[in-house]
């Protein structure tokens, strides 16, 4: 497999045609023994909390968290605590360990997306780490009348599944395969609400070419920061993009804007000049 181009110039859509992403692999080993410094983000975000802080407040509407593989509610609780700070009504998904979509477990998020709609009167945002960016998404597209947008923080939606270090961990706990093309072809597929996509090229998890929606679609947005797959809830870059984007107004909603002091921190790839090309 050749290695990724850092050219950057109009290229196909990366998950347009007929393109399933068999010809990406997970990020090796390098990559992988990075994700050692999810504690180092954590610090990083208490060392900038002050600078943060000064962020406009939220306008005090719902947000929904899901949870990524293996993990509860517990691993956002860093996140949901800064949404609260910052005004927003944020909530876990109280389905204990995510083991995957098994049998009443998307129920369970329908659920909880309409309680959360009718509880607060309005609707809501909902923001999926990893795995649970599946399950956002998914919602968003069965609900979008009850959905304001949707972020996702190196969540695998396009590509192929066995493009992450996760998958036989996926087929484990879920006891489903993670090789359905029918299931990966939704999957694939936007939600017709704003929705954001955030990812790192140093994810050591998924690789960063999986969470890349369409850019022809002008409701979606990619936007890159230097984080680890596991600390990327907890990465105060990762922080200032969430806030930003829920501070959005959905009837005027615009991409991340990159220019001034943004461009040295953050990237994106919204428009076919900006895509890096990986194949």
């Amino acid at each position: 497999m050749p290695r990724p181009s850092r050219k950057t110039k109009p290229t196909p859509e990366p998950t347009g045609g007929d393109d399933t992403g068999l010809h990406l692999t997970p990020p090796g080993l390098g990559l992988v023994l990075l994700e050692a410094r999810a504690p180092w983000e954590a610090m990083a975000m208490a060392a900038v909390f002050p600078w943060l802080s000064r962020m406009p407040s939220g306008d005090g509407h719902a947000v929904l968290v899901f949870p990524g593989l293996g993990a509860s509610d517990i691993s956002t609780l860093a996140l949901r605590r800064f949404l609260k700070q910052h005004g927003y009504q944020a909530h876990g998904w109280k389905q204990g360990l995510n083991l995957g979509p098994r049998d009443g477990v998307l129920d369970t998020c329908r659920e909880r997306v309409h309680q959360l709609h009718q509880q607060h009167g309005g609707k809501i945002s909902l923001i999926g780490w990893s795995l649970g960016g599946v399950y956002a998404r998914e919602m968003a597209k069965e609900m979008p009348d009850l959905v304001r947008c949707v972020i996702t923080l190196g969540t695998p939606f396009t590509g192929h599944p066995k493009a992450t270090n996760a998958w036989r961990f996926y087929n484990l706990v879920s006891g489903q395969q993670s090789h359905d093309e029918d299931l990966l072809a939704e999957v694939r597929k936007p939600p017709p609400v704003p929705t954001t996509s955030i990812y790192s090229k140093t994810d050591g998890i998924v690789a960063w070419q999986c969470s890349i929606n369409p850019t022809r679609h002008a409701h979606t947005e990619n936007i890159e920061v230097h984080a680890s797959h596991i600390g990327m809830g907890m990465n105060p870059l990762a922080m200032y993009a969430i806030a930003d984007r829920l501070r959005q107004d959905p009837a005027h909603w615009k991409r991340f804007d990159v220019q001034g002091a943004r461009r040295w921190f953050f990237k994106v790839a919204h428009q076919p000049e900006m895509v890096t090309q990986w194949y």
